[in-house]
């Protein structure tokens, strides 16, 4: 018994090595590598950082020294005129976005992740068909004109929530990827399993696929949550100027921008100091770190599944 035990235990004694050494690194190419990522982390970070000191600046010192990191004086103008102005409709805007983020991204993930398991199953007969129904819109679409008329005309969609929600919560991208992870990663001997227990099929993808799938629906869902924070054409197309109660907060920020330029470039003709009463390069830099802050606070509860769902089948064993 310990003579057979030796032999097995030495070719996979030679495995693990033959493993580690094509993935060792040695200390001088993990230095350079920690410098690479610090670098790039940089990167990404110091713009954001300047962003953020910018919007605490004072108007004169970024008139008088332009974008820096050490401002010749600090001031909170820029955010004491976004909410004084118009405080209220801020407020109004905000909460606007935040319900039609959660009710959007929660929309979109039962659609997506539905079609996309049905596709999946290799028993259903028009599969196939639906597949390429959904893929032609990824190579080309109708045209704003044909959704507008869609949306508009047979929806009814005009001046409500629905029109900030429906017209992007399916997407046949998220819908691909979703189908895609369904045949690759969850085990089609768990779902006949559930079958000769008695499962039906909304049970098995509530109970059985859906807790398998977590880092694919929190990828997805980010992607959601981004699209619909971000969002402000819908606005535009589907709600008239007078219904400022349903605007969104980014649509509402790119107003206030639009007037604040309007005014700058008019100040000559007006009777006040325009550099003085209208901070109107601190409040764009105010006005980004109010949009940016609300989702970036969302990306840590997804971080854990995001990662898992960019590297999942990137290994196979």
């Amino acid at each position: 018994m310990s003579v057979s035990a030796n032999v097995v235990q030495k070719p996979k004694k030679k495995h693990i090595d033959a493993v580690l050494k094509y993935t060792r690194v040695s200390p001088v190419t993990n230095i350079l590598i920690s410098v690479l990522f610090i670098l790039l982390a940089l990167l990404c970070f110091l713009p954001a950082l300047l962003v953020a000191i910018v919007s605490f600046s004072s108007e004169s010192s970024v008139i008088t020294k332009g974008y820096s990191y050490v401002p010749l004086a600090w001031s909170v103008e820029s955010y004491t005129y976004l909410f004084q102005q118009s405080s209220s409709y801020i407020v109004r805007s905000f909460l606007n976005s935040i319900g039609v983020t959660l009710v959007g991204t929660v929309i979109g993930l039962v659609m997506c992740s539905t079609m996309g398991y049905a596709l999946s199953r290799p028993n259903y007969r028009l599969r196939g068909l639906f597949t390429w129904f959904i893929f032609i819109p990824m190579l080309f679409s109708g045209g704003l004109v044909a959704s507008y008329m869609i949306n508009v005309q047979i929806l009814g969609l005009k001046n409500t929530y629905w029109a900030l929600i429906l017209p992007i919560c399916c997407s046949s991208f998220y819908i691909i990827i979703m189908r895609t992870f369904f045949q690759t990663s969850v085990p089609e001997a768990i779902i006949e399993s559930a079958k000769i227990d008695g499962a039906r099929q909304l049970r098995i993808f509530a109970q059985i696929v859906l807790p398998i799938s977590l880092p694919a629906i929190a990828t997805i869902g980010l992607f959601f949550t981004f699209a619909y924070w971000n969002d402000w054409m819908m606005a535009k197309y589907y709600l008239d100027t007078n219904k400022q109660d349903l605007f969104p907060l980014q649509y509402v920020l790119i107003s206030l921008e639009t007037n604040i330029d309007f005014l700058t470039r008019q100040k000559q003709f007006m009777g006040v100091d325009a550099n003085t009463s209208l901070p109107s390069e601190t409040i764009r830099m105010a006005m980004v770190m109010v949009s940016v802050i609300p989702i970036a606070c969302s990306y840590p509860f997804f971080q854990k599944y995001f990662i898992s769902g960019l590297t999942i089948g990137a290994v196979k064993g």
